[in-house]
């Protein structure tokens, strides 16, 4: 990307975005798409097109409504948002006012040497035009009280440029450069200072009457207000990584997954806790969906009487022909997930998932076993939470045999013993597990079985294809029973593999 030449540009700039000579504009928007769509975002080439002609009303200058008409244009799914923000923030970040009251483009030492001047001017004392860092400490606490995000904004920009120790084309990521300016800022300690600084500044008789309660909302202003310092800061960092790297190298440093994307087995706490919330809203709208493409494809055969009896009122001529309505019967599932270590949180978020899109299904009844099984749809029936009957799945179901490791085989035959007969041509059964049976036996007749009786028999893998049959995974000897043997790693592959049940 040419930088240089975008901000000689954008300085010039007083009209429409699209208005600037040459093509380097350009270069970066289409840089910028090309990012969105490695990220994950599906944008299309209209909607690329659609963020073009948006852009002719926008003025540069007004960073929010730039940054607002490229969301509008180009996000279609909240979960998105901050895959765009992360990805807007690095391919624009050179792109803002600058913090010196000067525009565009520095790498933001001209802001920390304009701020320690000013400081100088008004009494700092710092010799040699240097700031002190009790100086910088007491402006920044006096900003932080009055929350001026634009004095913020210029004390972070020095305090980055005196604290991070950034040095041209050193291979560090921000994160360490992150740490070690909120350091030198006391970042820990500011909270502690507010508050105190704050009742110093209160009436004697004031101090008397704050309750608890106005105690505890000042804490969660003021930690608000120290989150908008490290995001200034790190935009910061993020700034002058940039102009050092290319948009596209930081772009790549940053990318992560978008929530449907992100792997089961290796997910982080926040991010299963960030795939939890999205259930519900996700359910509701492929429910909606599926109802909706069921509708459209069982609109039923031809009624010939009806027909003929409507077509009395147009003299015989069938002008309205009349459909027999179908009553499409909707699947019972069995689903039986493995909860050993191994697999257990994709198990626990696979039952989450179906037991959210129960009303697609006549009927759903679950078991999880490791050596032992237990039938544990009790738990969600007498739960009003998934999560606590995910719980109660976890701590409460008879799961163990002999010595909790996982043994396929014989959590199979007990299931076939207790339960085969309650299968019905109706019946879809969902395997869901990683096939690893610690070199005991398969017995995979029982798969072998169940596939004559049932309607469809899946099995679900979180592994990688690649890793099948190898080990002690036997994942081969029960597919060739199953109607479909399916790496099911993330959402996204989960929602079309319960896609393809309801509609088959």
């Amino acid at each position: 990307m040419q930088w240089a030449k975008l901000n000689d540009v954008m300085t010039r700039t007083n009209g429409p975005l699209i208005s600037p000579p040459g093509d380097t504009l350009l270069d970066v928007l289409q840089g910028f798409v090309h990012e969105l769509r490695a990220a994950g975002l599906p944008v299309s080439m209209t909607e690329n097109l659609d963020a073009m002609r948006a852009l002719e009303h926008v003025s540069i200058e007004d960073r929010q409504s730039f940054k607002s008409s490229l969301a509008a244009t180009l996000v279609k799914h909240h979960q998105h948002a901050g895959a765009f923000d992360t990805v807007f923030d690095v391919y624009f970040s050179l792109i803002v006012p600058g913090i010196g009251g000067d525009g565009f483009g520095d790498d933001g030492t001209e802001a920390a040497e304009s701020l320690e001047s000013q400081i100088q001017g008004t009494g700092g004392s710092g010799g040699e035009g240097q700031v002190s860092a009790e100086e910088l400490a007491e402006m920044l606490l006096s900003a932080m009280m009055s929350m001026d995000r634009e004095q913020l904004r210029k004390i972070a920009a020095a305090a980055v440029a005196r604290f991070a120790g950034m040095e041209p084309g050193r291979p560090v990521g921000g994160t360490y450069y992150l740490y070690r300016t909120l350091r030198q800022l006391d970042y820990d300690g500011l909270v502690a200072k507010m508050i105190a600084r704050a009742q110093e500044v209160r009436e004697p008789d004031e101090a008397d009457d704050v309750d608890t309660l106005a105690e505890r909302f000042q804490r969660e202003e003021f930690e608000e207000r120290l989150r908008v310092l490290r995001d200034l800061v790190e935009s910061e960092i993020r700034r002058r990584l940039v102009a050092d790297r290319g948009a596209e190298a930081m772009a790549r440093t940053l990318r992560k997954p978008l929530p449907e994307d992100v792997d089961f087995m290796h997910a982080s706490r926040e991010e299963m806790l960030a795939l939890q919330r999205a259930i519900y809203p996700l359910t509701r709208a492929m429910a909606a969906r599926l109802a909706q493409r069921r509708k459209r494809r069982n609109r039923g055969h031809l009624d010939f009487r009806a027909t003929v009896r409507h077509s009395l009122s147009y003299g015989g001529v069938p002008a309205e022909p009349k459909f027999r309505h179908p009553r499409p019967s909707r699947p019972e599932i069995m689903v039986v997930a493995d909860i050993s270590g191994s697999v257990a949180s994709f198990a626990r978020f696979t039952l989450q998932f179906v037991y959210a899109m129960a009303a697609q299904f006549s009927k759903v009844r679950s078991w999880v076993f490791i050596d032992g099984i237990d039938e544990v749809t009790r738990f969600f029936q007498e739960s009003d939470e998934i999560t606590e009957a995910v719980h109660r799945v976890n701590t409460e179901a008879d799961v163990v045999w002999v010595d909790g490791h996982s043994d396929y085989g014989h959590a199979f035959e007990i299931f076939h013993q207790r339960h085969f007969a309650e299968i019905t041509p109706k019946t879809s059964v969902i395997l869901l597990g990683d096939a690893r049976n610690n070199y005991h036996a398969s017995e995979s007749w029982v798969v072998e079985q169940l596939a004559t009786r049932a309607r469809h028999v899946y099995w679900l893998n979180p592994e990688p294809r690649g890793y099948w049959d190898s080990g002690d995974s036997i994942v081969s000897e029960y597919a060739k029973f199953c109607d479909g043997v399916f790496e099911c790693r993330n959402l996204r592959q989960l929602e079309r593999f319960v896609t393809d049940i309801v509609d088959g």
